[in-house]
């Protein structure tokens, strides 16, 4: 007997309540500081609720966001937004061909008063750091970033610098205007939690924009709606988010059948794997869920995985992309079914 909503074969469960399910105390709070978070990022982003619910899902689940799209489309615009809606310090870097590995992490300085080796902190310190158009940047650049992503501290000297919590990076990229820019390597994509794009608005959203951006700047308005330390309260919530044995078997079925897609030359890597779970965590727990169904690592394959791979040539030949290889693996893949329900 198996269930996705933590009843085991024994028939216990975890904290279930007499319909079975696991009510946490806390997924209202949750909700209710996502809804204020994603109204007040909608209020100036019209029109791509999806967007903007996969990039506080990447929020919860500590993970960083990927913007590509063509220009104008509001990349900067939600990654503004969302960092403006959280009472949290907001860093942004525009990358540059220029930009110097110590302008992001940050340097030794010799004082002369102390008479000694003074850090001073780049631009990485903060909890929310938007980094536009980073492909702009030369490799060394962007493999500054490496560290901190993964493992949320720099070393400079060989000292570490912890960086603070909650920590995400909202980058932003133009896969259009490629001349004078450097793609990201497949080492810096699969630190990306997940890559989105926005998209070009609908008519009836593109003609309410002109009366809201028409006249003034709407992030001039925006006032923050959560604190830091309520980010942190939910991260922690998500954290204990059911997961059960099928679905996690899911995942790594999912993420293995990429490895072997002939379609592809580079299938994702066990990051991927466990990028996928814990953003599924945190949409479930957006869905007033406790536990993960298969739909929420279904719904977070394209976003989670497609960046991570490279199509081969062939399937470039064919026109086919990473995202359709992506969902003909999520049609092509059983489905765990829940027993004894």
């Amino acid at each position: 007997m198996t269930t996705y909503n933590g009843q085991s074969a024994t028939g216990t469960s975890h904290s279930a309540s007499p319909d079975g399910h696991r009510e946490p105390a806390g997924l209202a709070e949750l909700a209710a500081v996502a809804g204020r978070i994603r109204n007040s990022v909608e209020s100036v982003i019209e029109g791509k609720p999806d967007a903007v619910r996969v990039a506080l899902t990447v929020l919860l689940a500590e993970g960083h966001l990927l913007l590509e799209d063509v220009p104008g489309v509001g990349k900067t615009m939600l990654a503004k937004a969302l960092a403006r809606s959280v009472d949290c310090t907001v860093r942004r870097i525009q990358f540059t061909p220029d930009l110097l590995p110590s302008d992001v992490t940050g340097t030794n300085v010799f004082d002369q008063h102390q008479r000694d080796f003074e850090f001073r902190p780049g631009a990485i310190f903060a909890q929310i750091v938007v980094g536009d158009e980073i492909n702009r940047a030369s490799p060394k650049t962007q493999s500054a970033l490496l560290e901190s992503m993964e493992e949320r501290q720099v070393t400079i000297d060989g000292t570490s610098y912890e960086l603070p919590s909650p920590f995400m990076v909202i980058a932003t990229q133009n896969p259009v205007e490629m001349e004078g820019t450097y793609p990201l390597p497949e080492a810096q994509r699969d630190r990306f939690m997940a890559r989105i794009s926005i998209g070009y608005p609908s008519p009836d959203a593109e003609f309410a924009m002109l009366d809201l951006h028409g006249g003034a700047n709407p992030l001039d308005d925006l006032q923050p709606v959560a604190h830091a330390h309520d980010i942190l309260k939910l991260v922690d919530l998500v954290r204990t988010v059911y997961v059960s044995e099928p679905v996690r078997r899911y995942a790594v079925d999912l993420v293995g059948a990429t490895r072997t897609s002939p379609e592809l030359r580079l299938g994702a890597s066990p990051r991927a794997t466990l990028h996928l779970v814990r953003a599924a965590r945190a949409a479930a727990a957006l869905d007033g869920r406790d536990y993960v169904l298969p739909d929420d690592i279904q719904a977070l394959a394209v976003p989670v995985l497609a960046h991570r791979l490279l199509p081969t040539a062939e399937t470039q030949l064919s026109r086919r992309t990473a995202e359709q290889v992506v969902l003909d693996l999520v049609a092509r893949l059983p489905i765990p079914r829940p027993q004894g329900r």
